[in-house]
């Protein structure tokens, strides 16, 4: 629909057409007062919309209308009850838009000037300046560029706003444990106290019960009464190359013994001639409460007979603190794996190794730590990784 970045600055026109849930009756009234309110500012092209919402942290969504249908453009959440959000219309067109939070929604027209015309500067030694490129959405929200300006393609995404976790996309994991056999292990369960989803978001949890249970498999002998959370795509998708982004919380901590990750691993559905690092692994994310500022990405395969090789298949300076919110992303072409953390990038390997020439499935796990991590009578469990939202492109 032809977005593009700010240029310039004009009034907006703006007519609220009416909170979608009715006006005209007591009742109505006090159902329309928790729809979120609307403030507009333009300058040149860029609208920015911000307003108040009934609760303090909602999700808050954008869509458009389009002909008889509406189309998402934004997404944001508000901080202690106020949120704000930046779109891009170009100048001289008008929109119908929709803002909802809270299962209300509010509903409002806006016009952006065209920009007044002038006289031409004649400079034949100047080179033009290239156009913005316009900003296209899909079910993934804002679609991102790749290196050479064309967009992504959303291929898979959740963005955990329902009130259980959705099973046609994830599979709990339980045939496994995580931990160290002297401070303890932890067993993978399908429990709602270890993986839940609500408030907008995915939550997987470490705990410890009253009695220890069975670890790894139902004939298992080792025994643990700390239980943990663990989800993929296994069998339900997988994708080979594109972009894969989460934005995820851990529990704040510099104490050792939480461990989390969100990872790609291969599809076993592709038959594989050789074994586990050969095969491959891709740790997006890496998380170690001992090591509470930075996340680490490692990727396994051949390069392992040598160790961890920082800007080979490790990085050992990727900044990011635990207990906020950070986002994780992977742009994985034939040639080349790219990790970013907070849009820096952080490694890049060009091995084009034949490892990663197939399809992963998406993981995201909360662990017990091991080694230089393991657990501590001091460990604050339990503790809770939290993901906002996982978007795939191609």
């Amino acid at each position: 629909m032809g977005l593009s970045r700010a240029r310039g600055v004009a009034l907006i026109i703006v007519v609220v057409v009416a909170a979608s849930l009715g006006v005209g009756s007591p009742a109505t009234a006090s159902v329309r007062r928790e729809a979120p309110s609307v403030s507009l500012r333009v300058s040149g092209e860029q609208v920015t919309v911000s307003g108040r919402t009934a609760t303090v942290s909602p999700r808050v969504r954008i869509d458009r209308r389009l002909g008889s249908g509406w189309v998402l453009v934004a997404r944001t959440r508000a901080h202690q009850h106020r949120y704000a959000t930046a779109l891009s219309l170009p100048a001289g067109t008008s929109a119908t838009l929709r803002v909802t939070s809270d299962r209300r929604s509010r509903t409002f027209a806006v016009r952006v000037p065209a920009q007044p015309s002038v006289q031409p500067v004649v400079q034949p030694a100047a080179q033009p300046t290239a156009r913005p490129l316009p900003t296209l959405y899909d079910d993934c929200g804002a679609r991102p560029r790749k290196a050479d300006g064309t967009a992504w393609s959303c291929t898979f995404h959740d963005e955990f706003d329902g009130a259980a976790l959705d099973r046609t996309k994830w599979v709990p994991q339980t045939a496994f444990l995580t931990g160290d056999a002297t401070a303890g292990f932890a067993c993978y369960v399908d429990d709602p106290d270890n993986i839940s989803v609500g408030g907008g978001m995915l939550s997987l949890t470490v705990r410890k019960e009253a009695t220890s249970v069975p670890c790894g498999s139902p004939t298992s002998t080792i025994t643990s009464p700390y239980m943990a959370g663990s989800i993929s795509t296994y069998h339900l998708f997988s994708q080979q190359y594109g972009r894969f982004e989460a934005r995820v919380r851990n529990t704040a901590s510099s104490v050792a013994g939480l461990h989390e990750a969100f990872w790609l691993w291969p599809d076993d559905r592709v038959p594989s001639t050789v074994k586990w690092p050969d095969a491959g692994e891709i740790d997006i994310s890496e998380t170690y409460s001992v090591y509470n500022t930075v996340s680490i990405p490692f990727l396994h395969y051949s390069a392992d007979s040598g160790g961890p090789q920082p800007g080979v298949n490790t990085a050992w300076n990727c900044s990011a603190t635990r207990g906020v919110w950070n986002i994780y992303a992977l742009e994985w072409t034939p040639t080349s794996l790219t990790i970013l953390v907070n849009g820096r990038t952080c490694l890049t390997n060009t091995s084009a190794d034949p490892a990663f020439q197939k399809p992963y499935i998406v993981a995201f796990t909360q662990a017990l730590g091991n080694a230089a991590n393991t657990m501590t009578s001091s460990t604050p469990v339990p503790a809770t990784m939290n993901v906002d939202y996982v978007r795939v492109w191609r």
